[in-house]
């Protein structure tokens, strides 16, 4: 047993002594809702009262959720905003763009904590956002209050928080592919980003461009130069130390249902010693695990909130490997850290599992 789970099975007896908060998921019928739910399902501290969904609502959540199936007496509901503020002390957005802002701005006014997995509150210039996601915002004036989900930069800004922006699942591996090096103020020019990422990230609803069938046997590049996340990556960099000049993304739909994997180039600061900046960076950061050998991939930690980076420079080009579980640390699994963090709560509270592999 690593140190890491030593301790958090300590914390975890500790904490469950102790009374839990009440929590909400709103639109809690897809992959990340349904992520929230299994996860929260086993953390010490939390309690789920509501699973919202107009459309099932009365619907057991495992009926939906087969891995909850037996599991949870839970059903979806679609209670008023007032019954959530009055029963939970802290509500989960699993929503589409857009409709999530909307949604949780109730919450946000009535000081209830609220940890978004939409893009809503990730950048804090509302006319960016409105360019990247081709509509108006309807609450620019909540844009400011966000701490933006990245735990690995924001550990302290997030404690206390009561507006949680949670990092993008692309976003999150580009960002700790690059986080090092842009902190060190190594990046000398523009990063390019190839990513490939499994069909789970695209929703529960098949699409002629992102259904499983049709995306198994092929790989399938798709927004090139023009993906939503580009700017809150370049926005996270630049709070770091110095972000890329500029961002050159590839997203590639890949043939698997779970994981990114992300293959990061830049040209670096002579003298930057890639791996051991990364060691250092991350020499406390309970998720990451940087490797001195092998490469990352997403296999051996789906299902976990682990991430695997590797990092080396060659010919003065930084060149960067980095896996995640997409539903997990670049969704659910991080929003719960967040929370975690935001609650006072050891950051890796109810996330120590270890993947299964083969």
């Amino acid at each position: 047993m690593t140190a890491s789970l030593e301790s958090e099975q300590t914390d975890t007896a500790a904490a469950s002594t102790n009374d839990k908060v009440t929590a909400a998921i709103l639109g809690a019928t897809g992959y990340g809702g349904g992520e929230l739910l299994r996860l929260l399902g086993a953390h010490p501290r939390v309690e789920v009262a509501y699973a919202t969904s107009r459309s099932k609502a009365g619907v057991p959540v495992g009926q939906v959720h087969r891995g909850m199936l037996g599991r949870s007496d839970l059903q979806f509901s679609d209670p008023a905003p007032d019954a959530i503020i009055d029963a939970c002390d802290v509500v989960f957005g699993a929503m589409p763009h857009a409709a999530s802002a909307q949604a949780l701005a109730p919450f946000v006014d009535a000081g209830v904590p609220v940890v978004d997995l939409s893009g809503d509150f990730r950048l804090r210039d509302v006319a960016t956002y409105e360019k990247w996601y081709k509509h108006t915002h309807p609450r620019p004036d909540l844009l400011s209050k966000a701490v933006y989900g990245c735990p690995e930069l924001n550990r302290e800004a997030l404690r206390g928080a009561k507006l949680i922006a949670c990092a993008g699942c692309f976003a999150t591996a580009i960002n700790l592919a690059l986080l090092p090096a842009a902190a060190a103020r190594a990046i000398a020019g523009p990063a390019s980003i190839v990513a490939m990422t499994g069909s789970s990230g695209s929703g529960t609803e098949a699409k002629p461009g992102t259904h499983h069938p049709t995306r198994a046997m092929t790989l399938r590049p798709y927004k090139v130069l023009d993906h939503q996340h580009t700017p809150e990556v370049l926005q996270l960099l630049a709070d770091a130390g110095k972000a890329p000049d500029f961002l050159e993304f590839t997203p590639i739909s890949a043939p698997i249902v779970r994981g990114i994997l992300v293959v990061a180039t830049a040209p670096v600061a002579e003298g930057f010693d890639a791996p051991a900046a990364y060691a250092d960076f991350y020499a406390d950061a309970p998720f990451v695990q940087v490797l001195d050998g092998g490469e990352p991939e997403p296999g051996p930690i789906a299902g976990t909130n682990f991430t695997e980076v590797r990092a080396r420079v060659k010919n003065g080009r930084l060149h960067v490997t980095c896996a995640i579980d997409n539903l997990v640390k670049g969704a659910s699994g991080q929003a719960i850290q967040c929370f975690n963090l935001a609650m006072g709560w050891p950051e890796d509270l109810g996330l120590g599992a270890v993947g299964a592999w083969p």
